[in-house]
């Protein structure tokens, strides 16, 4: 659900601190400078890299789980009463799957917790589609070492089960009520129109437009896989060919005009706040190997040896850091190289992945204050403990 409106109190006070924070920023200071033109450089970057190509085909998948996926089905498989092993599996393999940012996973996680997800169900996805990513798991195996790559891919699809239980028996309460209430759900007919495979065959064309329009390259640690990358856009027609036939035989003008309509709403619900968090993400960090506000070797100075703190800061600036899909392999083998443990290394891959200042603003819109912040400190808590022990044993 939304976040509740300001008071004008509160109003009052949010313009204050925006005046105090311009009124004291030293705009002419060539970090500050510098910082600015970071900022909209990763907002550049971020707009011809991931809005059309991820965000928009993301926002479509989403529109269509509202509008016309069975709720009965979505509440059977993922909702608060469903088994939790099938639950949970479901959740975390169909995020693993999607191999999607921490940004592109935002629209299809509001379209299933609109749809009558629990809570917890749709956390393991959000968490999962980022974290559990095939490309990135071979990556940090050849990268890495065998160690941390194992290391990775295990402890993500455990904390992709235990984060999402964990919100359930938190908020378990707020859920059970939240879907108790049908008003809350739109659309809750069935797919009485189309046959399961006929919509099977419409959410798997757009799936694979997004899968493969997105597939990276393997920097020569798979043949198949860079195959794949040389034919992706040849593999993403035959999909968008599949979606037209779907779209011309299977649905009315006015089933088409309502699955706009709900895309529209998630762009107007997803895309300010995005944009707002990668402004600042790129004035605080900037784009990888770049230096903004925050200098990056203040950063490569803290996260050295293997102490709580190190592994508790690395999970606290991944988190807030914007990765694209498979950047956190470069920027972890440089922070490596410029002295970053191994510990705060996985802490960092764990964190950094699932999480962002942008998604952060998106989840908080949607859960309100008190779940984002729970679950940014579940993330940030196992992310660091599994660091932790692993730079002990590493």
């Amino acid at each position: 659900m939304a976040m509740k409106q300001l008071t004008p109190n509160k109003k009052l006070l949010v313009i204050a601190g925006i005046f105090l924070a311009i009124f004291f920023t030293p705009f002419t200071h060539p970090r500050v400078v510098g910082a600015i033109q970071e900022a909209f450089l990763m907002l550049a970057d971020y707009a011809h890299e991931h809005v059309l190509l991820c965000v928009v085909p993301a926002m479509f998948i989403a529109g269509a789980v509202v509008v016309f996926l069975n709720q009965q089905a979505v509440m059977k498989y993922l909702g608060p009463k469903a088994n939790k092993l099938v639950a949970y599996s479901v959740a975390s393999v169909s995020g693993a799957i999607l191999a999607v940012c921490s940004c592109t996973v935002l629209p299809l996680f509001k379209g299933i917790y609109k749809k009558g997800a629990g809570l917890g169900p749709a956390v393991s996805f959000l968490y999962s589609g980022p974290s559990i990513n095939i490309l990135a798991i071979i990556l940090s195996f050849k990268v890495f070492g065998w160690k941390m790559g194992l290391t990775r891919m295990i402890v993500a699809i455990v904390f992709a089960f235990v984060i999402g239980l964990l919100m359930h028996m938190i908020f378990r309460k707020e859920d059970e009520k939240r879907l108790a209430d049908e008003r809350l759900f739109k659309n809750m007919g069935g797919p009485d129109a189309r046959s399961l495979p006929q919509m099977a065959f419409y959410m798997v064309s757009m799936i694979g437009i997004l899968v493969f329009l997105n597939w990276a390259p393997s920097q020569g640690s798979s043949t198949v896989w860079d195959f794949i990358y040389q034919s992706k856009y040849w593999i993403t027609g035959v999909f968008a060919l599949m979606l037209a036939y779907s779209l011309i035989r299977w649905f009315t003008k006015d089933e088409l005009k309502e699955w706009g309509g709900a895309t529209r709403d998630f762009a107007l619900q997803i895309l300010p706040l995005l944009f707002a968090g990668v402004l600042v993400a790129g004035f605080l960090l900037g784009r990888p190997g770049q230096e903004a506000l925050i200098p990056t070797v203040w950063v490569a100075s803290l996260v050295g040896g293997n102490s709580l703190f190190a592994n508790f800061f690395a999970s606290i600036s991944g988190a807030f850091m914007y990765f694209a899909t498979l950047t956190e392999i470069p920027i972890v083998q440089g922070l490596l190289g410029a002295g970053m443990g191994q510990g705060p290394a996985l802490a960092l891959l764990l964190a950094g992945p699932s999480l962002s200042l942008p998604s952060m603003l998106v989840i908080g819109g949607e859960l309100g204050f008190k779940k984002t912040a729970v679950y940014i400190a579940l993330v940030v808590f196992f992310s660091t403990l599994a660091g932790y022990v692993f730079g002990m044993v590493a």
